[in-house]
């Protein structure tokens, strides 16, 4: 029958997904044992040696290109070789980012910002790329005492998933606005209660205004902007960098305030620009800390791109 065998692919399907959270929680248990810096090492050697023989190096070596032309190859190289050490740290530090906060290991530059937030009972909306290890953002956010909602892409397998938000709490962060529209009305509901909204903005998307990347065109995500609008309030960069010693240095810069000129598309616009402008620096600042792994661009910049020779 066929409920039979939709009961069979669900079961299947259970024991896969039981499995895997099998695997992860195995993962982060040994990750654990080996502290912090052991930790970190172990991922970035790994990845460092991996990383490079995936088909992503090819992303990695088109990004580099178009964010840097005039980089000679060899720079290029050696940038996308450090750049996988980078992401292979973040992620094993990720089951060890408790540990990491109590041992202080996060430098804050701009912490009176922050509890000014804190003790203002104003919303304010936080934007920030993926540098680092942006666990460290979450983690500083809520540390300070700011109510915030801390967005996120829930896990495939809700085995997984649970375990993910559990070392989460374990270093703060409990509040969790999932993406899609039930997100938006979390996010805009948490607002409206003086509960700011933290959120990523320099991945590849769809829609939304088209603005100037590294002197090319990207569509960037209007959400932030909009939030800010609509609730009167700023949009407050940071950023973190990562330091000798499994150390980093996170800056709460001046925040951005957007201007209500009556035209609330071009107002929109200009405040997903100043993001960008604002997650270009950084890259330009310190490149190895940036994701390079994902494809920013839209594919006609991509395809204007001379033949890959990496």
């Amino acid at each position: 029958m066929p409920g039979d065998d939709s009961g069979r692919a669900g079961f299947r399907q259970d024991m896969i997904w039981r499995l895997e959270a099998v695997a992860f929680a195995g993962f982060i248990g040994f990750m654990r044992l080996l502290g912090v810096e052991r930790a970190s090492g172990l991922g970035g050697r790994l990845l460092r040696a991996l990383g490079p023989k995936t088909g992503t190096q090819k992303t990695v070596m088109r990004n580099l290109r178009i964010a840097f032309p005039d980089m000679p190859q060899a720079e290029r190289e050696a940038l996308a070789l450090a750049q996988w050490e980078q992401t292979g740290r973040a992620f094993a530090e990720t089951a060890v980012m408790d540990i990491l906060v109590k041992q202080n290991r996060i430098e804050v530059v701009g912490m009176e910002r922050l509890h000014a937030i804190r003790d203002s009972g104003r919303p304010v909306v936080f934007v920030g790329g993926h540098f680092a290890n942006i666990e460290t953002l979450a983690a500083t956010i809520v540390g300070a005492g700011v109510p915030c909602q801390i967005t996120y892409r829930a896990a495939n397998n809700p085995y997984v998933d649970a375990q993910i938000r559990a070392a989460r709490a374990r270093y703060g962060v409990r509040l969790f606005a999932p993406k899609g529209g039930d997100g938006a009305r979390e996010l805009l509901a948490g607002m409206a209660r003086g509960e700011s909204v933290a959120l990523m903005n320099d991945q590849k998307f769809s829609e939304g205004p088209e603005v100037e990347f590294f002197g090319q065109p990207v569509n960037a995500a209007p959400g932030p902007s909009r939030l800010a609008l609509r609730f009167g309030t700023v949009l407050q960069p940071m950023s973190v960098v990562r330091l000798p010693g499994v150390r980093f240095r996170l800056t709460v810069y001046e925040p951005i305030e957007l201007e209500k000129t009556g035209d609330r598309q071009a107002d929109i616009a200009r405040g997903v620009q100043a993001i960008t402008s604002f997650i270009e620096d950084r890259v330009r600042e310190s490149p190895v800390d940036w994701f390079w792994v994902h494809k920013r661009w839209p594919d006609r910049v991509y395809a204007a791109l001379k033949a890959d020779k990496a």
